[in-house]
């Protein structure tokens, strides 16, 4: 019976069948170089459910690019659904792609039957099975094991629900204020007449204790209740009409069975999610449903593949999507927002978005929307902007209308000066350039919630962040006193950027000052060992000599940050001993050898693997923030076959199953490394307008790219029999011109047309020569 319905419905896709796909991702040799069949949609080749186990946290409800709303299953996972639990909570209205903690899950909605008795989402939550559950871009259904289907789809700032309920006339649909992912201060539900119920619910917490923040939602059904209540503290008052926890309200089925709602989400106040209901509502399911997908396949369109497997594209596009999922929108279609100010503003020009997991995603994601959403990525810029100008401080790690703190070391300047590089500032260059300034120079004020550059006076008089073991917190969120080795090349990577702004702009002495600093990253080094080392608040050594076992380093050993100094990997090469001891080490580090023998056994048993396991190892971690660039060091070392060996071998990683995810997506970092490691062309230096380069998985990627930021309009990056034993290059042409250099800049890639790289089964001379390494920056 359901599936006739879903036939008839038209839904896309058989996500059950793409689940059982479990052997990695098949290269270009294994079969013939196709793309896609005619006909064949882009939103067919995506996987929802990739990442929804081990710890990927990805979620496989329905949201729409960049959208405030991401209406999906919560499953008792801290972080919402989990592919290997069988109850679903409820469907709610936020998540974030791969957070590391729980986060959202605001306001969780399950259609019931029968009498409420329960107001515990545990208690109530309703079994369910994957063999009866799918996803695509922008749609989700599952059918519970009460008989009701429940069916998800989106706009940006609504949630719309169809449920097909057994016929009954106890069909009754909870909605839970009470209760989410993260920690709820205060709620407030209000059945406003017979179709509609609004709530306001005001929460806190990402991994430890935040500033609160309220969310504003209305909820309008497409036929009258015949019964409602509410609960407060587990108490069920039948026909009231406020409550503190939830409310329930119920259907007569037994002759129209179907049931829909449509909810709309403000950050502003109840009068916005109004709004926003009365500009994005009033649709079908089907409707909404449909325009979804339009934008989907628009998005997914501006990037079409040739080559490989259908596994291959498949594990490519739901990277691809789950790149475009944030940050989101959080300004109503008025253009009001709450700004970190508490204050009420309105977006003129622009629109506001919300959400940033700076420490992850300035080393990728955000290149990737630069490139291929530059209109929203210039918006973005503007919101980060914003919320300087009306907190006073940049952010580092922010959700919804208040900052997080967590991660450390200074993501934001970076993220800013790639926005500049890419050419997303213009108008806004001076007031992003004073913002930054503030913030490399300075410290927060202690009433202000954000953290910033927490070490920056020791590091500004000494030239490091210290490691100070047990050191209070003085505000909620990591601090740089626990990680000061690492902190301190975070620091000196956002100085060597900054000072390219600074030049651009004019200020050259502000361009010299921050280029010094950006050498700070010697400081940390320790001959003795030969490797980065925290320095406690004297100045001396501290914690294990052995680099596999060192302190101070956030989520990470000194083995896997010793490569991250893109500003400056020369010197880094000569603290190391030169060339041929620096690729030693990299051969060391990515167990070279294994590689060559065995690159996907390699990768998944001696590379670090578990979404967590971040400590304690000398090996690459393909799973982790800081390992992201490192494959990319041996473009400056004079082997850069070696990076498509590595860069290569760690795609396998990535697989279209529920576990095809190399730990948290943190709002599409990883996916987006997959991307751009699939297409060739990656950030080796983040925050500047360097691109390295690495052998395409595919026979041709065609790039449509936004006139205003790229005058010729597209891309076309080709590498005829790209496959696991022809990878290597053996030389290069842009737009038929020979091509020795193994990098790019953002000027090179507005410029031309067609990159075209020739392979073969063995490592050349191809990016070899004296000038052929990114450079360092001055």
């Amino acid at each position: 019976m359901r599936i006739t319905r879903r036939l008839r419905r038209g839904t896309a896709g058989a996500a059950t069948a793409i689940m059982l796909l479990a052997a990695p991702a098949a290269r270009a040799a294994d079969t013939p170089s196709d793309a896609p069949p005619s006909g064949t949609r882009l939103t067919e080749l995506v996987n929802p459910f990739i990442g929804t186990e081990n710890e990927g946290n990805t979620y496989p409800g329905a949201a729409v690019p960049f959208g405030m709303v991401q209406f999906s299953p919560d499953t008792g996972h801290n972080t919402g659904y989990d592919h290997s639990d069988d109850h679903i909570r409820g469907f709610s209205l936020v998540h974030l792609s791969g957070v590391g903690c729980g986060l959202g899950g605001d306001l969780p909605v399950l259609p019931t039957t029968g009498d409420v008795t329960q107001t515990d989402y545990a208690t109530y939550a309703a079994g369910f099975g994957h063999d009866d559950e799918e996803a695509s871009p922008g749609y989700y259904r599952v059918g519970l094991d009460t008989g009701v289907e429940a069916e998800l789809t989106a706009s940006e700032r609504t949630g719309v629900q169809r449920y097909t309920f057994p016929a009954t006339d106890k069909a009754n649909v909870l909605l839970n204020a009470g209760q989410s992912l993260h920690r709820t201060a205060d709620t407030e539900v209000e059945i406003l007449d017979s179709r509609t119920v609004r709530t306001a619910i005001t929460g806190s917490g990402f991994c430890q204790d935040t500033e609160p923040y309220t969310v504003y939602t209305i909820t309008r059904f497409d036929r009258p209740f015949t019964a409602h209540g509410t609960w407060d503290d587990g108490k069920v008052t039948a026909g009231s009409d406020t409550g503190g926890d939830g409310a329930y309200v119920r259907f007569d089925t037994r002759e129209d069975r179907t049931v829909e709602a449509t909810t709309a989400l403000s950050y502003v106040d109840a009068r916005g999610a109004a709004g926003n209901l009365r500009a994005e509502g009033g649709r079908s399911f089907d409707a909404v449903r449909e325009a979804a997908t339009r934008t989907w396949e628009d998005r997914l369109d501006d990037v079409r593949v040739q080559g490989g497997d259908e596994t291959l594209r498949r594990t490519f596009y739901s990277s691809l999507y789950r790149s475009f999922l944030a940050p989101n929108i959080g300004s109503d279609t008025d253009g009001r927002y709450t700004g970190w100010d508490r204050k009420t503003h309105r977006a003129q020009g622009f629109t506001y978005y919300q959400n940033w997991s700076l420490w992850d995603t300035y080393r990728t994601q955000s290149q990737l929307l630069s490139l291929l959403a530059p209109r929203e990525a210039r918006d973005m810029a503007i919101s980060v902007i914003r919320i300087d100008e009306e907190s006073g401080w940049l952010p580092k790690w922010g959700y919804g209308t208040v900052e997080t703190n967590i991660m450390t070391g200074d993501p934001v300047t970076p993220f800013l000066t790639n926005a500049h590089q890419q050419g997303l500032l213009h108008g806004w260059e001076e007031r992003a350039y004073r913002a930054l300034k503030k913030n490399a120079d300075g410290v927060p004020p202690a009433d202000s919630p954000a953290v910033g550059r927490e070490a920056n006076r020791e590091y500004l008089a000494d030239g490091f962040a210290p490691y100070v073991k047990g050191r209070p917190h003085a505000k909620p969120g990591d601090s740089d006193y626990d990680h000061g080795a690492s902190a301190t090349l975070e620091y000196a990577l956002s100085d060597a950027m900054l000072a390219q702004f600074a030049r651009d702009l004019g200020h050259h002495a502000d361009a010299k000052r921050y280029a010094a600093r950006a050498q700070s990253y010697r400081h940390v080094f320790d001959p003795s060992t030969g490797f980065f080392r925290a320095r406690d608040a004297s100045g001396a050594f501290t914690g294990p000599a052995d680099p596999a076992q060192s302190e101070g380093f956030h989520e990470g050993t000194s083995w896997q940050y010793q490569w991250l100094v893109p500003q400056d990997l020369p010197g880094m090469i000569g603290l190391i001993g030169g060339k041929r001891a620096t690729n030693d080490r990299l051969d060391s580090f990515f167990a070279y050898d294994q590689l060559l023998a065995a690159p996907a056994k390699t990768a998944r048993e001696v590379w670090v693997n578990g979404p967590y396991d971040y400590y304690n190892a000398d090996k690459y971690n393909p799973q982790n923030e800081p390992d992201l660039i490192a494959p990319y060091t041996y473009l400056s070392t004079g082997q850069p076959w070696k990076t498509t060996d590595v860069v290569h071998a760690a795609l396998t990683l990535f697989t279209d199953t529920p576990t095809g995810m190399t730990g948290n997506d943190d709002l599409g970092t990883m996916s987006a490394w997959n991307v751009l490691s699939s297409i060739g062309v990656f950030p080796v230096q983040p925050g500047h307008a360097t691109w390295g380069l690495s052998t395409p998985v595919f026979d041709r990627v065609d790039l449509t790219l936004d006139r205003r930021y790229y005058p010729h309009g597209a891309l076309t990056v080709t590498a005829p029999g790209t496959s696991d034993t022809d990878r290597y290059i053996q030389s290069a042409r842009a737009d038929g011109e020979s091509y020795g250099r193994t990098y790019l800049t953002t000027d090179t890639l507005r410029s031309v047309r067609a990159l075209d790289f020739t392979v073969g089964p063995r490592p050349s001379e191809w990016g070899t020569g004296a000038d052929a390494a990114p450079p360092a920056l001055k």
